[in-house]
């Protein structure tokens, strides 16, 4: 039996460079970092004080208020970004058998802030201080049930938390459920609110966040010599995927085919990659595999690209080794430097992207790349974003626990 072939038509991205398909795509073509000194709350006791905040999020454009209420700000998004989603695919529910739709998202760090903000009143007066609604509103699964909940869709559900590749994980397990037949149309990405004073200062503790403090837009540099650790944001981002013949029956916009995914883990140390980069290889490797293509084929590759002095090289070792001798000809990004690594939503953000890139014929580039890392040698468009048609691209999210995720899309036909 032939596989059910899977596309993009929704996009719904909640990012700090826009909010919207629209805005979200002239933010990528103004090429600019919207890195800035943290907001959220004092962190001047912090080594690393920049993040990527969203901006511009009015709860109340998406939720009532009393639902609002009951979800942390990662929820929130996730409901939100769906119906941005949704809207973008120009797809009523109204018309659909819901028990065809489903929701996967992935969140690093599901609702870590409202926990960090009932501490006080937990220390202040016990439980009865507490917010009743605490328990429901911070595990992981928040995301994909409370889009289910508000959206009535009761297909394939679940929230994986596989650190930062976990959005692009739930994207790749929608895939299978369509191409599986459990579903016809999937709710997929990832969600992430972490910039609360506990968990960001945790990150900075162990030393993985740059210190740029005195210039917040040039902190995430992905694969430049300088490079001193990752920026953390927050943000989330949906895809609507659907099977392509229900896409194309109903006249619907298709930004790319969602092709293969491939998923492997290091099994090297929490923290720190695995040095030669093999299982990161393997995944892309499998990703391709799955989606029938051959190195050669892949135009563009948007890279993990983390800003942290162990991934990039890593991941330009393992890139080398999936595309031998032609790695070096294959344009390369990474977008982390307009916004920052948004953990479990970073991949959803960059599974957007690549389908844009497919789309629009343009390819970002990587922000802040002046001084080139020797250990990084491959094309990564540096400053500058090309006009390149491309019909195939492989997306990488690489992340903390050694998990490797990859996605293959391409040009619909």
């Amino acid at each position: 039996m032939t596989a059910r072939r899977v596309v993009i038509t929704g996009i719904g991205p909640i990012t700090p460079i826009g909010t919207g398909r629209a805005a979200f795509w002239a933010g990528l073509r103004a090429q600019r970092s919207a890195v800035r000194a943290l907001t959220r709350f004092d962190a001047s006791e912090f080594r690393s004080r920049s993040a990527g905040e969203v901006p511009d999020f009015v709860v109340g454009d998406f939720l009532e208020a009393r639902r609002a209420r009951r979800m942390d700000r990662f929820g929130q998004f996730a409901v939100a970004a769906a119906r941005l989603a949704l809207e973008d695919a120009a797809l009523s529910l109204e018309h659909e058998d819901r028990d065809r739709v489903g929701a996967m998202m992935g969140s690093a760090l599901g609702g870590v802030a409202l926990a960090e903000a009932q501490v006080p009143a937990f220390l202040r007066g016990g439980l009865r201080e507490v917010d009743p609604g605490l328990a429901l509103a911070v595990f992981g699964g928040a995301a994909s049930c409370n889009m289910a909940i508000e959206l009535g869709v009761s297909g394939p559900n679940s929230t994986n938390a596989m650190s930062c590749a976990s959005g692009t994980m739930a994207i790749g397990e929608a895939l299978r459920s369509i191409r599986a037949g459990d579903a016809d149309v999937m709710l997929a990405g990832g969600a992430e609110a972490p910039l609360a004073p506990l968990c960001f200062g945790a990150f900075a503790l162990i030393r993985s966040m740059s210190t740029r403090n005195e210039d917040p837009t040039t902190a995430s540099r992905p694969f430049d010599a300088d490079r001193d650790g990752f920026v953390m944001a927050e943000g989330a981002t949906v895809l609507v995927l659907e099977a392509r013949e229900r896409a194309v029956a109903r006249g619907a916009r298709i930004y790319a085919e969602l092709t293969g995914y491939g998923t492997t883990n290091d099994a090297h140390h929490m923290t720190a990659p695995r040095p030669d980069g093999v299982q990161a290889a393997r995944a892309m490797t499998l990703a391709l595999r799955n989606a029938g293509v051959a190195p050669a084929d892949i135009g563009y590759i948007n890279a993990h690209g983390s800003s942290t002095p162990l991934n990039d090289p890593t991941e330009s070792l393992a890139i080398e080794a999936v595309f031998g001798p032609r790695a070096n000809g294959i344009p390369v990004s990474s977008t982390k430097g307009y916004y920052g690594h948004a953990l479990g939503a970073s991949g959803a953000f960059e599974a957007a992207i690549s389908a844009l890139a497919i789309h629009e014929g343009w390819l970002p580039p990587t922000l802040n790349l002046r001084t080139p890392d020797p250990a990084c040698p491959l094309d990564y468009i540096p400053l500058v974003g090309r006009a390149v048609a491309v019909d195939t691209v492989l997306s990488n999210s690489f992340g903390f626990g050694g998990i490797n995720a990859c996605l293959v899309l391409r040009r619909d036909a």
